[in-house]
């Protein structure tokens, strides 16, 4: 974090351990964490706080995941090892982890693409605040539209390698912040068929390898960026993600059991819209 004037260290923990909260909050619902963690700040007035700082406060998020899921990424590592030994590649604890490897490819070349040929994408236009409104409006109509035409029968027992494939291109696009890493593989799912709550599970463990080599590409920079303060305040955000990052993937599974997507397609519909009014009354914020 490098804001206009120094901050204590008591003010530099307070706000990474908002941020954690923000982020656990966001990451696993489809609302876009990167959104909210740009938009929260800046309406605080604590500025933008740099794609370094909440890449690795979302490692808190890969913590409560991989904890969370500790049981289906064990059986997954297992399929994995007995298809290498006996190439049972049809087994379906080996097909998820080759579609969840197929799956993170997208975003893995599209970030590298960026570090490598967009040095200025902390600061573009793509990071604005208009931008983003639009950006969430329609990815809420996108997932309205997979809500309405989605057949909901597949199971994450079904997964296909060309499925993991199909959703990791969707997850390369949440490198646009308000796209929602969880909600445009939750939108690709859906439009493929999957089952609401399988689909977000499926969501889930993709984001595994994604979040995780984000935030410790960004771990120097961020601790470069927060060195005045030492390791404290990325401590607390980590922590704060982590706890509330578990909260909301048991909320969210359980919800989608019985519940559609409508809450969260309304809810991005009103924050892109309260986004653009905001830019609108003072483009300063643009």
């Amino acid at each position: 974090m490098e804001p206009s004037q120094p901050l204590s260290l008591l003010e530099a923990c307070w706000r990474t351990l908002v941020l954690g909260v923000v982020q656990g909050l966001t990451e696993f619902l489809p609302i876009s964490s990167t959104a909210h963690l740009k938009v929260v700040p800046v309406l605080l007035g604590w500025g933008d706080p740099g794609v370094a700082v909440t890449a690795v406060i979302q490692l808190g998020s890969i913590i409560a995941v991989i904890a969370y899921f500790r049981a289906d990424l064990n059986l997954v590592f297992r399929g994995i090892a007995r298809a290498s030994r006996g190439g049972d590649w049809g087994h379906q604890d080996a097909r998820l982890g080759v579609a969840i490897a197929l799956g993170t490819l997208p975003i893995v070349f599209a970030g590298l693409a960026i570090k490598l040929f967009w040095p200025g994408y902390e600061n573009s236009p793509l990071r604005s605040l208009s931008s983003i409104g639009v950006v969430s409006i329609v990815m809420a109509l996108l997932l309205a539209l997979a809500e309405k035409i989605g057949k909901r029968s597949l199971q994450l027992e079904e997964v296909r390698p060309g499925d993991g494939l199909f959703v990791g291109l969707a997850q390369a696009l949440a490198i646009i912040p308000g796209v929602s890493r969880s909600g445009s593989t939750l939108t690709a799912a859906l439009l493929s068929g999957w089952e609401r709550a399988d689909a977000a599970r499926f969501s889930f463990l993709l984001g595994i390898p994604a979040i995780t080599l984000a935030g410790l590409v960004e771990l120097k920079d961020a601790l470069k960026a927060g060195a005045t303060y030492g390791p404290l305040p990325l401590l607390l955000g980590i922590s704060s993600a982590a706890l509330v990052s578990w909260l909301a993937i048991a909320w969210l599974l359980e919800f989608l059991k019985t519940n559609s997507t409508w809450p969260f397609v309304v809810y991005r519909l009103l924050f892109g819209a309260l986004l653009l009014g905001l830019v609108a009354g003072n483009p300063t914020l643009g």
